[in-house]
Order: C-alpha cells, then sequence, then structure tokens
C-alpha cells in the first residue's frame, strides 16, 4: 500500500501561482511513477502531469503544458505539481496518484490521494 497526502492548494488571483505537494509513505517511492489529476465540478477526472520514477521523463495534459511543472523528489517520497500562470479554468479538486508507469489514464493508477482544492478567481 502507498498512502498519498496531498497540500499546497488553495484560493489565488488568474496569473497567480502556487506550489501542490504529495507526500507519500508505505512502499518505496522511488518504484512508483507519479501523476497528478484534476476533477472540476460536473466534469471527469482529468489528467494534468505525470512523472517516471526518476524523473527523467515527464508529460503534461496540453492545456497545462509551459505553465506547470512536475518533480519529484524520491529522498523526501514527494511530488510537486508548480502552477504558474495560473487561469480561473484551472479551478478544480486536484489529485495525487501513484502507479507503474507514465500514462495520462486515470484507470492505471493504483493509490490516490483525498485531494486538494485550487480556485482560480478571476
Amino acid at each position: 500500500q502507498v498512502q498519498l497526502v496531498e497540500s499546497g492548494g488553495g484560493l489565488v488571483q488568474a496569473g497567480g501561482s502556487l506550489r501542490l505537494s504529495c507526500a507519500a509513505s508505505g512502499r518505496t517511492f522511488s518504484n512508483y511513477a507519479m501523476g497528478w489529476f484534476r476533477q472540476a465540478p460536473g466534469k471527469e477526472r482529468e489528467f494534468v502531469a505525470a512523472s517516471t520514477r526518476s524523473g527523467g521523463i515527464v508529460r503534461y495534459a496540453d492545456s497545462v503544458k509551459g505553465r506547470f511543472t512536475i518533480s519529484r523528489d524520491n529522498a523526501k517520497n514527494t511530488v510537486y505539481l508548480r502552477m504558474n500562470s495560473l487561469k480561473p479554468e484551472d479551478t478544480a479538486v486536484y489529485y495525487c496518484a501513484a502507479g507503474s508507469v507514465v500514462t495520462s489514464d486515470r484507470y492505471d493508477y493504483d493509490y490516490w490521494g483525498q485531494g486538494t482544492q485550487v480556485t482560480v478567481s478571476s
């Protein structure tokens, strides 16, 4: 089992920045690819970003490319999502997830955090 706890969400004005953190415990963190997803009210959970075990390869949704950065610190068992130039349409609950491969498919991830709310005001 892997336990994931997100933090860092909040209310920010459009154009602002936030950094989300996801702390992992349980099994060896570096054995897992990590992903970030988000879910807005009334919408499906969607892929945001993902990182391989080492962090050497990352993937992004087109909607966040150039604005968001995923990174990880395996020594701290933590994955981050730096979000810049935030837009109102980025408002959602953000979830981190752990899986065996880097993928944009949420069904390929085995473990999920409880989520953290990000609200971007216009």
